[in-house]
């Protein structure tokens, strides 16, 4: 496999305007023929998705979706530019392949990694720092360690990150841009809720050895 430098990936990028790490891939699948590389990301969709997502996007649709026993529901609203595409199928599609991914990602609870407050990742950082497996490192390593990890773990609690339960090959994120490429709009997905039945409830769990031996002194 070609080396996949920095410049090339830069190269790139102006050429189609998609993301640093689409291009990354383009370059990836195609052994960093620049060419081969613009028509995967045409052929994905993604090129096109890219130019389009600066435009406002303030129509779409909320969706739902309960998963197989009712114990788990899930609403999202994911926007598009028109309400014409909208109330079309491959959106509608979408809306329910992105519902039926928050309901199989129980951890995750942010749409995108910037979307994660600065006091959660904060607090990851210094959960991280404590791991028994870097006592006695020196705290240059440590800080280099622990923000690999951090990267990781908050890509872990976003959605767009996610690999697509239909096709782990592709993230979430590519999924959408991919159908933001088939539709020729800006599409956002912007907020979602997930609903686990009994989830905050505190039950009662009785204690029968005590109920008994209560029982006992009463008599």
């Amino acid at each position: 496999m070609a080396e996949i430098s920095a410049k090339l990936v830069k190269g790139l990028r102006d050429k189609t305007g998609a993301g640093m790490m689409d291009c990354k891939k383009a370059l990836a699948e195609t052994n960093g023929d620049t060419e081969k590389a613009i028509e995967w990301l045409r052929q994905k969709g993604i090129a096109s998705a890219e130019k389009k997502a600066g435009r406002t996007a303030a129509e779409g649709a909320i969706g739902s979706y309960i998963h197989t026993g009712a114990r788990v529901g899930v609403l999202v609203e994911v926007n598009c530019e028109t309400d014409f595409v909208a109330r079309g199928e491959i959106f509608q599609e979408l809306i329910r392949n992105v519902a039926m991914q928050i309901a199989a990602c129980g951890s995750v609870d942010y749409v995108k990694v910037d979307d994660i407050p600065a006091e959660v990742a904060e607090r990851e950082k210094q959960i991280e720092m404590g791991r028994d497996d870097l006592a006695g490192k020196k705290e240059e390593m440590k800080e280099k360690i622990v923000a690999g990890r951090i990267g990781k773990r908050l890509k872990e609690m976003a959605l767009m990150d996610q690999p697509f339960i239909k096709d782990s090959a592709m993230t979430v994120e590519e999924m959408v841009k991919q159908v933001a490429g088939k539709v020729g709009e800006n599409i956002q997905v912007r907020r979602f809720v997930r609903f686990n039945l009994g989830e905050g409830i505190e039950v009662e769990k009785l204690d029968f050895a005590a109920e008994v031996a209560a029982m006992g002194g009463a008599a």
